[in-house]
C-alpha cells in the first residue's frame, strides 16, 4: 500500500514540476518555484500554485499559464538547446505545428515533431562565421581606403592650392592685357586723328606716330614705333607697319593706309591675347569652383567615402539598367532606351546608430501625377564595392542596396548564436 502512495505522489510531483517549467526561461523559474500560491507576475492576484499550468488562465498577464494555451497573451519559450532560443505566442501550443525546434510546444498533440535545433544551430553557426570572415576582411579592405582616401585627399588639396595660384598669377597678366588692348586702342585712334588732322592739339610727342611738317605720316616712322607684344618691346616690322610702295599718298584716309592697317594689327593682337587670357582665367574658376565643390562634400570621419567620388555601379534589373553614381546622380534607363533621373545627391540621412549608413538623392523627374522621384541608398559591409539590388516599394520611391567594406564597421562582441550553445 505504502509502495503505490509513493509512485503516485512522485507521479504528481512530476506532473506538477512539468507543469512548472514547461514554456519558461531560465531567468523567469525563480516565479515558479513550487510552494502553497502564486503571485501573478504583474502583481495583480494571488493564486493556487495548483492552477498554474491548468489550461485555465487565472492571471491577466498570461503569467500562470506559460505551457498552455490558454492565455490570449500568453508566452510559450522553446528551449531549443543547439539553436536559438525564443518565444511563441502560447496560442500555438499544441495546435499541431512544430514552431519550437526542439519540438516542445507541441507535447501533447497528435503531431510528433523531430528535433531539428542541432542542424539548424550548425547551419546558424557556419552562416555566422562566413559573416564574421566576410567582415575581418571588409575592414581590412576599409584600412586600405581609408588611406588611399587621405592621400587622395590631401592631392587634392594640393590641386586646390595649385589652381588657385594659377588663377592669381592669370589676374595679374589680366590685368596686364587689358592695359596693353587699351594702349593698342588709344595708338589706333591716335594714329586714325593723325591721319584725319582733325586734333591739332594732339601733340607729336603725344602720338605713337609722329606726323611731319606736312602732316603726313612718314612709313619709316610707323616702322619705327615700338609695340609691346608678348611683354616684350619690339619694333613693327615691314609686314606689320602694312608699308608698301603702291599705297597712296600720304595723309590720305584709305581704309588701306598703311598707318591706320598697322594700328589695327597691333589692337586686334592685343584684341586675341587678351581674351586668352580671358577664357584661361574663366576655365581656371571653374575648376576651382568644381573642385571645391567636391571637398565640401562629406566623405566620412576618414574620408574612407571618397574614392567613390567619379565611380559609378550599374546594375541590370528586369528591362531596367540603373546606375549609381555615388555624391553625384542615379539614373534608370529601359530597354528602349529611355533614360530618367530618380534623384542627384542630396545627403547624409543620419540614422540614430551610424550617421554613414543612409545616402539620399532627392529631386529626380516628376513622376506622373506625383511628386518628383527619389532614392534611398542602405549601405551594406561587404569584400567588393557593387550595386546589389533596387527596388520601388512605393509609386516613384526606391531602395537601393550598395555594398562596400567602407560600410563595415567593428562589433565589440559576436552577435547571432546564443551563449547557451
Amino acid at each position: 500500500m505504502r509502495f503505490h502512495i509513493l509512485v503516485i505522489a512522485l507521479f504528481c510531483c512530476g506532473s506538477a514540476e512539468s507543469r512548472k517549467v514547461r514554456g519558461i526561461s531560465s531567468s523567469y523559474k525563480r516565479f515558479y518555484r513550487e510552494k502553497k500560491s502564486f503571485l501573478c507576475i504583474d502583481g495583480s492576484k494571488l493564486i493556487p500554485f495548483e492552477q498554474v499550468n491548468d489550461d485555465y488562465c487565472d492571471c491577466a498577464d498570461g503569467s500562470d499559464e506559460p505551457g498552455t494555451s490558454a492565455c490570449p497573451r500568453g508566452r510559450f519559450y522553446c528551449t531549443n538547446l543547439g539553436f536559438r532560443p525564443h518565444y511563441i505566442p502560447s496560442s500555438r501550443v499544441n495546435d499541431g505545428i512544430c514552431d519550437c525546434c526542439d519540438a516542445s510546444d507541441e507535447y501533447n498533440s497528435h503531431v510528433r515533431c523531430q528535433n531539428t535545433c542541432w542542424n539548424l544551430g550548425q547551419r546558424e553557426r557556419a552562416f555566422v562565421e562566413g559573416q564574421m570572415r566576410t567582415l575581418d576582411e571588409g575592414l581590412r579592405l576599409k584600412q586600405q581606403l581609408i588611406e588611399e582616401g587621405v592621400l587622395l585627399w590631401r592631392e587634392k588639396q594640393a590641386q586646390l592650392r595649385e589652381l588657385q595660384q594659377v588663377a592669381e598669377d592669370l589676374q595679374i597678366k589680366l590685368e596686364e592685357h587689358r592695359r596693353k588692348k587699351h594702349e593698342a586702342d588709344r595708338f589706333k585712334e591716335q594714329t586714325l586723328r593723325a591721319l584725319k588732322g582733325e586734333d591739332s592739339a594732339v601733340k607729336p610727342e603725344n602720338t605713337l606716330l609722329n606726323r611731319n611738317k606736312d602732316e603726313s605720316i612718314a612709313p619709316d616712322e610707323v616702322k619705327a614705333e615700338v609695340v609691346p607684344v608678348h611683354g616684350e618691346e619690339r619694333r613693327l616690322s615691314d609686314d606689320e607697319a602694312g608699308i608698301k610702295d603702291a599705297h597712296g599718298a600720304p595723309g590720305t584716309m584709305s581704309s588701306e593706309d598703311p598707318h591706320l592697317k598697322a594700328a589695327d594689327r597691333v589692337a586686334e593682337w592685343e584684341a586675341t591675347n587678351l581674351k586668352k587670357v580671358e577664357e584661361a582665367y574663366e576655365t581656371v574658376n571653374m575648376e576651382i569652383s568644381d573642385l571645391q565643390k567636391k571637398l565640401d562634400i562629406d566623405y566620412g570621419t576618414d574620408w574612407e567615402f571618397l574614392f567613390l567620388n567619379g565611380q559609378c555601379y550599374k546594375l541590370t534589373v528586369y528591362e531596367y539598367l540603373y546606375t549609381l553614381c555615388p555624391f553625384s546622380h542615379i539614373t534608370q534607363k529601359s530597354t528602349a532606351g529611355t533614360e530618367v533621373s530618380l534623384g542627384v545627391w542630396g545627403m547624409w540621412a543620419e540614422p540614430a546608430k551610424n550617421r554613414y549608413n543612409q545616402m539620399i538623392y532627392e529631386n529626380g523627374e516628376p513622376c506622373w501625377q506625383g511628386g518628383s522621384r527619389s532614392t534611398t541608398v542602405t549601405l551594406t559591409c561587404g569584400t567588393e564595392t557593387a550595386l546589389r539590388s533596387v527596388k520601388e516599394p512605393s509609386k516613384c520611391q526606391y531602395i537601393m542596396d550598395f555594398q562596400t567594406p567602407v560600410a563595415c564597421q567593428p562589433v565589440l562582441k559576436q552577435r547571432g548564436v546564443h551563449s547557451e550553445l
